[in-house]
């Protein structure tokens, strides 16, 4: 599991995102239905509406913090056989410097 924990790692961060916009939408777009007099809706009729997709997909804020997380990660996170190991030694990796 350790030799994939950067793809573990990307992965939960990224359904875990989906998972709080998804809520948090929920309860902004809720606010805005009850305000006109309709009925709230459930979090599965929420996922599956228009209005979901389209902040989704809107969402700028999402890309910059998956972005950054992943430069972040990846010097933390190495994947197992990577091409440039951490902390070896010039002679160890051919490279001069």
């Amino acid at each position: 599991m350790f030799s994939n924990s950067l793809g573990w790692v990307m992965g939960i961060v990224f359904v875990l995102s989906w998972l709080a916009q998804s809520v948090a939408g929920l309860a902004a777009n809720n606010g805005q239905r009850l305000s006109e007099l309709r009925d709230a809706q459930d979090w599965g009729a929420y996922i599956m509406s228009a209005e979901f997709w389209n902040r989704t997909l809107q969402n700028w804020q999402s890309e910059f913090l998956a972005v950054a997380s992943m430069v972040v990660l990846s010097i933390h996170l190495r994947q197992r056989g990577s091409p440039e190991p951490v902390g070896a030694s010039h002679q160890a990796t051919g490279v001069e410097g």
